[in-house]
């Protein structure tokens, strides 16, 4: 398997042409998801090409069979203190893996950021990890630039999360249930503010969720 830092020429060049970094095989098409150019629905009826996209990422979401126990998983915060994903016991957790160097992963972060801002609370939280080889000091810019304020920093520079996960590539997101428990998996970049898609999460949720604080609110060191 290439390393990361191998493959971050890549897929930046790669970005434009809706394609993502599959970890073993080297460039490819982007798995079928909604994405955040999907075309606009042609005039006379049928169904839409960003609905379809929508309904199999909710799909896949969801999962297809039993919920299987997430392996355990250790990162540090933008402090550089160590965080384990058990530590947001509780929360349906939206985990996100990605890179500055990842054209789609760059894409979608926006919106994972006005998702954060919408639902982050008691009961939900998105935990944006990247995979960045430089840490901090490659992430803390990107963010700045871009203008997140509502996800928090978290860092795995040895990419131990990819072999842990069994990820194909980046970005690839799952979503965690309160017990820890991974209920479905998306590969590529998807439109996660959208109120579909919102709606969705709130639903998996439990509905209403607070103002983000804690571990998840950004400006706390992760």
């Amino acid at each position: 398997m290439r390393t990361l830092a191998a493959t971050a020429t890549v897929c930046v060049g790669l970005a434009g042409a809706g394609l993502w970094w599959n970890a073993s095989s080297g460039p490819a098409a982007a798995p079928e998801v909604l994405r955040l150019d999907a075309p606009a629905p042609a005039a006379g009826g049928g169904a839409a090409p960003a609905a379809a996209g929508l309904e199999r990422t909710l799909e896949r979401l969801k999962g297809t069979g039993e919920a299987k126990p997430v392996p355990p998983l250790a990162f540090a915060d933008g402090e550089g203190r160590r965080v384990d994903l058990s530590e947001f016991a509780g929360k349906l957790v939206l985990l996100n893996l990605w890179a500055t160097w990842c054209g789609p992963c760059v894409k979608e972060m926006p919106a994972l950021d006005r998702l954060q801002a919408q639902l982050g609370g008691d009961r939900f939280q998105v935990v944006a990890l990247s995979l960045d080889r430089g840490g901090k000091a490659a992430v803390e810019p990107f963010y700045q630039k871009t203008g997140l304020g509502n996800l928090a920093v978290f860092l795995d520079p040895g990419s131990a999360s990819m072999q842990a996960l069994g990820l194909r590539g980046l970005p690839t997101t799952l979503l965690v249930d309160p017990e820890g428990r991974e209920l479905g998996r998306v590969e590529g970049a998807v439109e996660w503010d959208s109120p579909e898609v919102v709606a969705f999460l709130r639903r998996q949720a439990g509905h209403g969720s607070g103002p983000a604080r804690g571990r998840g609110a950004a400006g706390t060191g992760g």
